[in-house]
C-alpha cells in the first residue's frame, strides 16, 4: 500500500491535517425558562378551546474560536374567553463546533439546520413545562427552519437572527 493513503485508499493529510469540514454538537442546555399561569385557579373553570400564539427566534453567536452557540427561543401564549391561560417562555441553547466550513455555508447552517437539531429537545422542555403547569402538554408541530431561513435571508448569508410565527 501506499504511503499517502490510508487503510481506505484514499489519500491521507499529512500530519493529521484534514480539511474536511465538520459539525458536532458540544452540548445543549436551558438557558433560560420561565412560566406562568396568571389566572389560576379560575382559568381552570373555564371550557373552551384555547387559543395559542407560538412565536419563536433564532440567533446564533460566536463564543469562542470554531464554537458558536445557537439560542433557540420559543414564547407560547393561551387565552381562554379572553383569559390567559398560561404564559410561557423557553431560550434553549446548544453549543456547535465548527471547523473547516466554508463561509457562504455557516450562516444557513446556524439559523437553518442547528435550530432543527435543537428543536425536539426544546419541544419536549417546553411540552413539560406547560403539563407541569396544570394544562394538556402543548406539542408543536416541526418547523422547517431551513426554509425560514431561506425565506428571511433570500438566500444571503450575513445575518445572526431570524424569527418566525407557528
Amino acid at each position: 500500500m501506499d504511503d499517502q493513503n490510508d487503510i481506505t485508499g484514499m489519500a491521507a493529510f499529512p500530519n493529521g491535517d484534514d480539511g474536511t469540514p465538520s459539525v458536532n454538537v458540544l452540548t445543549q442546555y436551558v438557558k433560560d425558562l420561565s412560566f406562568e399561569n396568571p389566572n389560576a385557579p379560575a382559568v381552570f373553570q373555564i371550557a373552551g378551546q384555547p387559543k395559542l400564539d407560538v412565536q419563536f427566534n433564532i440567533g446564533a453567536t460566536q463564543v469562542g474560536d470554531g464554537v458558536n452557540e445557537v439560542v433557540l427561543k420559543i414564547e407560547a401564549r393561551a387565552e381562554v374567553e379572553g383569559q390567559v391561560m398560561y404564559l410561557v417562555d423557553l431560550s434553549y441553547a446548544g453549543l456547535f463546533g465548527l471547523r473547516n466550513v466554508p463561509d457562504e455555508h455557516l450562516q444557513p447552517f446556524l439559523l437553518g439546520e442547528a435550530p432543527r437539531i435543537l428543536f425536539p429537545f426544546a419541544r419536549r422542555v417546553l411540552a413539560d413545562a406547560v403539563r407541569d403547569g396544570g394544562f394538556p402538554p402543548l406539542m408543536l408541530e416541526p418547523i422547517d427552519f431551513a426554509q425560514l431561513y431561506l425565506s428571511q435571508s433570500g438566500g444571503q448569508g450575513g445575518i445572526g437572527e431570524v424569527a418566525g410565527h407557528a
